[in-house]
């Protein structure tokens, strides 16, 4: 074989390994697309949606748990709207807001320590008060940036502009609020 011949050949299997690396690449890269990130909301399992945060399946069960001991004496809180350091207090506080609640035992309370702890924000300042309702809570203010308030910030308040919040959906808002110009709170 003549030496032109020779570097045909590895040129055509150059050109043949870089086609291949490349289309294994773009496979890949469309695979992991669909996996692993979501342009909407709608395209994201709902089974895997918490309220602001997607919930990792380690921590399902603690959502499941939460909801469970939660929502059914009243609307369960996105973890969000509170900083860590006051979910720890009210789920050791048998004093739940004035009514006494039995307190959840071990293991049901680690696993729903575990979904509030990785669901909510440490507070960031050392000397920040720690809130114990949501309208003193930064957070809540912050993921409801220009939102002038229909009547008093309380847990029964969200309903009127989350109309899905027994399903533990704080995403979806009602029509008014949705089509409403935001104005800048006072």
């Amino acid at each position: 074989m003549s030496r032109a011949n020779l570097r045909m050949k590895h040129r055509q299997r150059l050109f043949l390994l870089l086609l291949l690396i490349f289309l294994w690449s773009m496979s890949c890269a469309g695979f992991m697309a669909k996996i692993s990130t979501a342009t909407t909301i709608s395209q994201i399992n709902s089974e895997l949606i918490s309220n602001v945060d997607v919930v990792p399946q380690r921590y399902q069960l603690g959502l499941s748990l939460y909801l469970e001991n939660c929502a059914t004496c009243h609307v369960a809180l996105p973890p969000q709207v509170l900083p860590t350091e006051s979910w720890q207090i009210i789920l050791r506080d048998s004093q739940h807001y004035g009514v006494q609640l039995p307190t959840l035992i071990e293991p049901p309370r680690q696993l729903v320590w575990n979904y509030l702890q990785v669901s909510s924000r440490r507070k960031s300042q050392e000397d920040e008060r720690i809130p114990y309702r949501i309208a003193s809570s930064r957070y809540f203010k912050a993921l409801h940036p220009g939102v002038k308030f229909p009547q008093q910030v309380n847990i029964k308040g969200c309903i009127s502009c989350h109309p899905k919040v027994k399903d533990f959906d704080f995403r979806t808002l009602n029509h008014e609020i949705r089509t409403q110009k935001l104005e800048p709170r006072n």
